[in-house]
């Protein structure tokens, strides 16, 4: 059988397995010891464990559980409400304020999680109650946050960045840096569709002779500082060079665990227990997917599958920007299909070959890989942010839930396409604070 055929049955295969809803690391794990048996016999699986193990032998895993750690700490406390309390209190008087204000706090609440989901949640069950009894469109209510959710996994710390950054051996701080200035540019590619909607609409969610004072807004602050205070120390430190990812993401954890506790009185055990359950739980999830991914990349190396379809596209001969616009379609259909994790890991080391070859920077490419991602997790079928916002507002179809989140689909492709114009966006920060690529 040809190493054509043979990828060709081992990717239906995959798809129909992943499809079918079944765990992602025991689906890839499983697929990958059956081929390895099938086509290289059985005397091949010896690797088999040694390769699961160097998978997670990498110091750097380590600042995924801490990143999830950050995360759950925050996600476990009332602090998502206070982001969301203090910037409608700055924002109520724009078109929209209240959307824009879930906005902006998912766009915070990221950066203080790193995780998709995890953002929707938190700002999901706080914010969609809230602009519905105000009287805002479910389609809105609903569309935005699961949109909004989608900046978890753009704006650092980001594990999907990380995931990344092993699978292609790409610095994560240069990955997390590169990620700055297009998750603020997406933020306001979403602010400003929000203020369009809600203007044509002609929709207000207070009178307009309603007003926050100043002593109110202030007030709003105290309590979201020190968490803010939090990511930006992390920030520095790590793109400072003063500590390494997995250093800073220790440090940041333990402060965001400390700061709930004192900040919030979480004083009782089975607050702190949920946290850790949630925290090894996630971090687990994430780790048998690498592990497994790692197992089913050899598998296809060794049956030379991913050489021979970096070679055919290679041999495509067209203009890198039909390379590009092919991998990013290809990208979009994965997404839909497939979790972020399971794509980054199995289709970064095939495809970076191919890109580099092109001329295009894989840090560039990263963050091109992750706005795809994003727009996977607010698509069907395996659209999760979908998922969740439904979970939260039961009564309020699926169908309207995509319905108000396709146009911030739009501004993601928007988002890609600005990115392919203008590059800079990407890569500058990352260049300017730790010296170009030699």
């Amino acid at each position: 059988m040809s190493p054509g055929t043979q990828g060709a049955l081992v990717m239906l295969i995959t798809l129909v397995i992943l499809l079918s809803g079944a765990p992602v690391a025991f689906s890839l794990g499983t697929l990958a010891i059956v081929f390895i048996a099938v086509f290289q016999g059985f005397d091949a699986l010896q690797v088999v464990a040694e390769t699961f193990y160097a998978g997670l032998n990498d110091f750097t895993l380590v600042s995924i559980p801490m990143f999830v750690l950050m995360g759950a700490a925050i996600g476990s406390s009332p602090a998502g409400k206070d982001l969301y309390e203090a910037l409608d209190r700055w924002l109520y008087r724009l078109p929209g304020g209240l959307v824009i204000s879930n906005i902006g706090a998912c766009a915070l609440f990221a950066a203080l999680t790193g995780s998709s989901p995890a953002t929707c949640a938190a700002i999901g069950k706080m914010g969609i109650p809230e602009m519905r009894k105000r009287g805002y469109p479910d389609d809105v209510a609903t569309g935005s946050i699961c949109a909004g959710g989608t900046l978890g996994i753009l704006i650092p710390p980001s594990i999907t960045f990380i995931l990344y950054g092993i699978a292609t051996e790409t610095s994560i701080g240069r990955l997390f840096l590169a990620g700055v200035i297009p998750g603020l540019m997406l933020t306001g590619l979403f602010v400003l569709w929000t203020l369009f909607l809600m203007w044509k609409r002609g929709f207000r969610a207070h009178a307009a002779d309603f007003r926050y004072s100043w002593k109110q807004k202030w007030q709003s602050v105290p309590k979201v500082a020190p968490f803010l205070a939090v990511v930006v120390g992390v920030m520095y430190v790590l793109y400072g060079g003063i500590a390494t990812p997995s250093e800073a993401a220790g440090v940041g954890a333990a402060l965001c665990v400390l700061m709930a506790v004192l900040i919030y009185r979480m004083w009782n055990p089975k607050q702190l227990w949920a946290i850790l359950r949630d925290t090894t739980r996630e971090s687990v999830m994430i780790l048998m997917i690498i592990a497994a991914s790692v197992v089913f990349g050899y598998m296809l190396t060794s049956l030379y599958l991913t050489q021979t379809l970096a070679n055919a596209i290679a041999a495509m001969e067209v203009n890198r920007w039909v390379l590009m616009a092919l991998i990013n379609l290809f990208l979009l259909i994965a997404g839909c299909f497939i979790p972020p994790a399971a794509i980054i890991l199995m289709t970064s080391p095939i495809l970076l070959p191919i890109i580099t070859a092109a001329g295009f920077d894989p840090v560039w490419f990263g963050v091109i890989v992750t706005i795809n991602m994003e727009i996977g997790l607010i698509t069907p079928p395996v659209g999760l942010n979908l998922y969740v916002i439904n979970a939260i507002a039961p009564d309020v179809s699926l169908m309207t839930i995509m319905r108000g989140a396709y146009p911030y689909v739009l501004c993601m492709m928007l988002a890609i396409v600005i990115l392919c114009f203008f590059p800079d966006i990407a890569t500058w920060l990352p260049n300017h604070m730790m010296g170009g690529v030699k």
